[in-house]
């Protein structure tokens, strides 16, 4: 947040009024840093032993907070000497590092002082505290925190509080909170029993229950059909590689944080693949091709594994084994564009049929030329890769964001781009032009002149990875899934027992034409089973009695639509197949 801001002077002031409430609980306590975030403010205190506020104490603390907001206080700066900062801040050692930075970088130390309390900042700060409107700010939750970020150091406690300019905004802050935690992916995928994550079988390892699986499948039938439409080929390559397939490529060099150590076999090594574009190189490295046999397009729904830290791992959205929805193009020189085009056409419609086309967004990742580290050093390749991208993007119509230093380490990248309901943004995928992987491994072609020419590479998603887009498309329809996607798609109620044998016979005929249907004939109401069926957000729910048994007819309940009215099974199925 830009500093000028007003909310962020709000946010920043708000801060040093819990710190002086804080110190009025526990004047032992030792100040640390209390910062603007995103929603608010955070104060880090190291409090006196059994003094340290527990939840209870947050409302005390907030109505201190308000009083003091009351009393229009000014925030007046002032400029210290060294000699003055140490002697000011003697007995808090945490301030005295922190002035010990600012002095070694050739700064003068700055204080706020408001009222009889004054605390190291640079600002900026509200010229009083009447600036602050007191329905405007709460404090939400204690955490701990280690000093500076660090396990060494030791733990403070850390007292977060959200801040707007108005009551207004704050209220309706609480309400997206509120309305996020209903979408939580998972939350919702425990609840909905769709995936389980288990410690014993390893951190960041997610398994597919039975009725994930059933989503699952229909998400990689989805990307299957649309790639033969645009004119693709699907292989399957090993989860491994060998060492030397890693050195050529170039990830052993420019990905070894993210890959895992190597598994010795006989004398060989090998690598947990963290990506299939080397086998997707050699795949088509197997014959020789002409140009008149390109593109080749290779897709393939692939394991990955690559390292995430512990504190970086995130239900499904960042995990450490996932299944990605890739491919590898290899073009001519000449069609690079128009199949780059074709790509983004891909994505589009992907997009567009999961029904993510109004919730994503793209970026134009570029490299940064002065990162020598990061990215392959050919300036003329990356220049040339820079251009078409953009080009090809511009006569697409997308609308795109760029970013410097993004880019992957051999190539300009398009990220297609999703926020989770807690606001975070993630890349859901990537498509990306490289010139550089071609010439590692020596690919080639023969052109119409019977000359052997350089193929260009495209790797590509469609929909990203599974567990990724599992996560988004939770969060998006609340644990709704449209139809075809849905897990479970019709459950059968028969009201009695009486009712059961016909209850069976449509469950048949909807499995023989592919509806994903259960049968709930458990000793239960009428009104809990279907409950039940809307708290599991089932689409529709048929229920059967005596007038369906003597009509052949099934009366529908609908997850949106409510109650439809009886119907005959026939039409039922036509319908929805």
């Amino acid at each position: 947040m830009d500093k000028t801001q007003k909310l962020y002077r709000i946010r920043h002031s708000l801060a040093h009024l819990l710190a002086m409430t804080a110190l009025e609980h526990d004047p032992g306590a030792k100040l640390t840093i209390g910062p603007v975030v995103d929603n608010g403010f955070y104060y880090d205190i190291d409090f006196s032993e059994g003094k340290a506020p527990t939840p209870e104490d947050l409302k005390r603390l907030q109505k201190a907070m308000k009083k003091l907001a009351g009393k229009k206080l000014p925030f007046t700066k002032r400029t210290l000497s060294e000699k003055e900062a140490r002697t000011l801040f003697a007995d808090n050692p945490y301030k005295m590092e922190l002035i010990e930075g600012i002095l070694k970088d050739g700064e003068k130390p700055t204080v706020y002082d408001t009222a009889d309390f004054t605390d190291l900042c640079e600002g900026p700060h509200v010229e009083n505290t009447g600036e602050i409107d007191t329905d405007g700010f709460k404090l939400d939750h204690i955490a701990g925190a280690y000093w500076r970020g660090s396990e060494k150091n030791k733990m403070l406690t850390r007292i977060y509080g959200l801040a707007f300019e108005t009551g207004k905004e704050l209220d309706e802050y609480i309400a997206m909170v509120e309305e996020a935690k209903k979408r939580d992916h998972k939350k919702l995928g425990a609840d909905l029993d769709l995936f389980f994550m288990d410690e014993k079988v390893g951190k960041g390892l997610p398994m597919w229950t039975p009725k994930g699986t059933a989503v699952r499948f229909a998400l990689e039938n989805f990307t299957r059909d649309l790639e033969r439409k645009y004119g693709y080929e699907h292989v399957i390559t090993p989860y491994l590689g060998s060492e030397n397939l890693y050195k050529t490529s170039g990830h052993l060099d420019h990905y070894t944080s993210s890959m895992y150590a190597p598994i010795d076999m006989d004398g060989d090594l090998f690598y947990l693949r963290p990506m299939a574009c080397p086998h997707h190189i050699r795949m088509y490295q197997r014959k020789a091709w002409s140009y008149r046999d390109l593109p080749v397009r290779y897709a393939e729904i692939a394991d990955y594994n690559r390292y995430e830290k512990s504190g970086e791992l995130m239900g499904m959205i960042r995990v450490r084994k996932f299944t990605l929805t890739d491919a590898h193009l290899f073009v001519t020189p000449e069609q690079l564009k128009d199949e780059f085009k074709s790509v983004c056409a891909l994505i589009k419609e992907a997009m567009e049929g999961l029904g993510m086309d109004k919730m994503v967004s793209y970026r134009f990742s570029k490299r940064d030329p002065n990162n020598k580290e990061k990215y392959f050093p050919d300036d003329a390749l990356w220049n040339k890769a820079e251009s078409l991208m953009k080009t090809a993007l511009d006569e697409m119509g997308f609308e795109y964001a760029e970013a410097e230093d993004e880019a992957a380490f051999y190539g300009p990248k398009l990220d297609v781009q999703a926020k989770n309901v807690n606001g975070k943004e993630d890349t859901l995928f990537t498509a990306q032009i490289d010139f550089l992987l071609p010439e590692k491994f020596d690919m080639t072609y023969i052109d119409a002149d019977g000359t052997k020419k350089r193929p260009v590479m495209i790797h590509r998603s469609v929909i990203g990875a599974l567990e990724r887009t599992l996560a988004f498309l939770i969060e998006h329809y609340a644990g709704a899934f449209p139809f075809w996607l849905s897990p479970e798609q019709v459950w059968i109620l028969p009201i009695t027992d009486a009712h059961a044998e016909y209850a069976k016979e449509v469950q048949t005929m909807l499995k023989k034409s592919g509806i994903r249907t259960e049968l709930h004939d458990e000793a239960e109401t009428l009104g809990k089973k279907i409950r039940n069926g809307k708290m599991q957000k089932i689409p529709y729910l048929l229920v059967i009695g005596d007038k369906e048994v003597e009509d052949k007819t099934v009366t529908i309940e609908s997850r949106s639509e409510g109650n439809k009215g009886a119907v005959k099974l026939e039409d039922l199925i036509k319908n929805l197949t």
